[in-house]
């Protein structure tokens, strides 16, 4: 494993990065509404990422055919946009998007509602992004790594939750996916010790349901097995000599 440090001036270029990504996840959240579907979601969010002078990184990644993943009620991540979906009033969907600003990726996910949604899909959704913050609380020099992901999965689990085990995340900086790793669940090795300089995408994926996930025929979408809400929060952090840097978070 190669886990990449960075450097001050790389530091810097990625917040930038990551700052240009917050704005164009608070402007998609105005924007979430019913009646919108979610290739509007995807041409916005694309329009958006080059109006800022970056680079959508998810647009033909791995043949990944749009800028923005767009992932309603049962999926969990990786929906394809397309005109034929439109969301109604008490959905949930998810919105996985990144961008590349002089060469440095930045990532970051947040689940919405769509009108008003039931009491349980909201508790999804709030649990979903505590338990990333619950992570986080263990993002820090000298820790070790499965800490976060530990710390997440106790968390949503303990409110009966289904921990998405199948997909991770992951290192980010000049590539969009670096080492190390990230589960969000309990592990039985601590995993790297985490040093100053490290820049992580946390992203627990949290099913309302079972934890068991599928992939659907486009071989993109992943879906709950039980057909029950899934609920994302990502956030890029840096690791530093105290508490974590948050970089993917929308500033006034």
């Amino acid at each position: 494993m190669s886990v990449s440090i960075k450097s001050a001036h790389e530091i810097e270029l990625m917040r930038e990065s990551c700052r240009r990504l917050s704005i164009v996840h608070k402007e998609l959240e105005e924007a979430i509404r019913p009646g919108i579907s979610t290739l509007d979601i995807d041409r916005l969010g694309e329009k958006l990422i080059r109006s800022l002078g970056g680079i959508p990184n998810f647009l033909h990644y791995n043949g990944y055919p749009a800028s923005i993943c767009v992932s309603v009620n049962d999926e969990v991540v990786h929906g394809i946009p397309s005109k034929h979906r439109i969301l109604q009033e008490g959905d949930i969907v998810s919105l996985d998007a990144g961008l590349i600003y002089k060469g440095f990726h930045s990532d970051a996910a947040r689940t919405h509602a769509v009108g008003k949604v039931s009491p349980e899909a909201q508790k999804l959704m709030d649990v979903t992004k505590q338990s990333f913050f619950e992570g986080i609380k263990y993002a820090k020099a000298g820790h070790h790594l499965n800490e976060i992901g530990a710390a997440i999965g106790d968390y949503a689990e303990s409110f009966g939750y289904g921990v998405v085990e199948e997909l991770c995340g992951h290192g980010i900086g000049r590539n969009l996916h670096e080492d190390p790793e990230i589960p969000n669940f309990r592990q039985k090795r601590r995993g790297i010790k985490l040093v100053p300089g490290m820049t992580l995408a946390v992203e627990p994926m949290i099913n309302m349901g079972r934890k068991d996930v599928y992939w659907k025929d486009d071989d993109w979408t992943v879906a709950t097995e039980d057909g029950q809400y899934s609920a994302h929060y990502e956030n890029t952090i840096l690791i530093t000599d105290g508490e974590p840097e948050i970089l993917t978070l929308y500033r006034e």
